[in-house]
């Protein structure tokens, strides 16, 4: 239980965010009731992961993910110049397999997804739920009017250092190398979020975390994993590259004045060939992680999803390699484009780092 003088303060921050939220149009006091509520048992739930590891009565297995969730915690601060404070140092259970379920949604000719604004957040492609039912009705409704929709279970989110975010139970469903690339992901946020720019903040997130994970294998001298992880790497890349070029295509459709069956049909074909393409790239690199995705039929929301996450990931790529590979300096950088809305569009429009020859 949180001390009185800090549930106070959640409290003020809660009634604070209902207050914006009214002020700001198209801002659902329902949809912000249940994600303050839904935040309030996150961190309700929260016991300082030193005593998870000291109970007798912690499983084993559970404490060596916490220990390995302690050591990237550490590294985080000490080699990536990340955040010192008090999140992920304290553990959520929260019995379920997903903290929140995200809906994301993009119109049926339009590869831009819908955005809602928020206090503190400003305007995101995403509309997080603590409910999986309250997810899905919210898509049906989406759906209902046309869009095409994305219902996504998700294990981790930050809240930008507004409040001391705990590690979940959802995270350690992840394998070793994606739980330690998911702490330095979050942590990123807390370092910098420009409000309303969900591409800029997630691939620079994702920068990052690629560029950390490299960081921790090599210095704890796991050199086939970081061989392992480089070949993902190439393998996350190649699929990327075709999820990119179909929603290039997509958007030189949506572009002509055709009928909208035959415009229909088109996209199709271009999802199916899309899906096609990645189905291929998994069996060469023997790489999974698509399948039900693919099984469920691509549409203009999943591929916003992912350009979210990558679009700008080359330009963040090629500014580190500018300053050296010096993260302290490539931070700064990044800070300053902060207010620059055209120097952030023209890094996400920047190639990627030219190969070492």
């Amino acid at each position: 239980m949180l001390p009185d003088g800090r549930r106070h303060s959640l409290v003020r921050r809660l009634l604070l965010s209902l207050l914006l939220c009214s002020a700001l149009p198209g801002c659902a006091i329902g949809y912000l009731t249940q994600a303050a509520q839904g935040q309030w048992q996150v961190l309700r739930e929260r016991q300082p992961i030193a005593r998870v590891i000291a109970d007798p009565n912690t499983p084993a297995a559970l404490k060596a993910r916490l220990r390995l969730v302690e050591d990237a915690r550490d590294f985080a601060v000490s080699e990536l110049a990340l955040p010192d404070n008090r999140s992920y140092r304290s553990y959520s259970d929260l019995r379920r397999p997903y903290v929140v379920w995200n809906v994301v949604a993009a119109p049926e000719f339009s590869i831009r997804p819908l955005r809602w604004c928020f206090p503190f957040t400003g305007c995101v492609s995403y509309r997080g739920y603590f409910h999986e039912r309250a997810a899905r009705a919210f898509a049906a409704g989406l759906a209902a009017r046309g869009n095409d929709v994305l219902v996504a279970g998700i294990s981790a989110y930050s809240t930008l250092g507004h409040f001391t975010d705990p590690v979940l139970n959802t995270m350690l469903s992840y394998g070793d190398l994606d739980l330690v690339a998911t702490i330095f992901h979050e942590l990123t946020h807390q370092l910098l979020f420009v409000p309303g720019d969900s591409e800029f903040d997630e691939s620079f997130a994702m920068t990052v975390e690629q560029e950390g994970l490299r960081r921790w294998l090599a210095a704890r001298g796991r050199s086939q994993e970081l061989e392992d992880y480089r070949a993902r790497e190439r393998a996350e890349q190649a699929i990327t590259a075709a999820f990119v070029s179909a929603r290039g295509q997509l958007a030189q459709l949506y572009a002509m004045t055709l009928p909208a069956a035959q415009m229909r049909r088109r996209k199709q074909e271009i999802m199916q060939q899309c899906a096609e393409q990645v189905r291929a790239l998994q069996r060469q690199y023997k790489v999974d992680g698509y399948d039900d995705w693919l099984a469920a039929g691509l549409n203009n929301a999943d591929l916003a999803t992912v350009a979210t996450y990558f679009d700008c990931v080359p330009g963040f790529q090629r500014l580190l390699q500018a300053n050296g590979g010096d993260l302290p300096a490539f931070y700064a950088a990044v800070r300053s484009l902060r207010h620059d809305a055209a120097g952030r569009r023209a890094l996400c429009r920047a190639p990627g780092p030219q190969a070492e020859g």
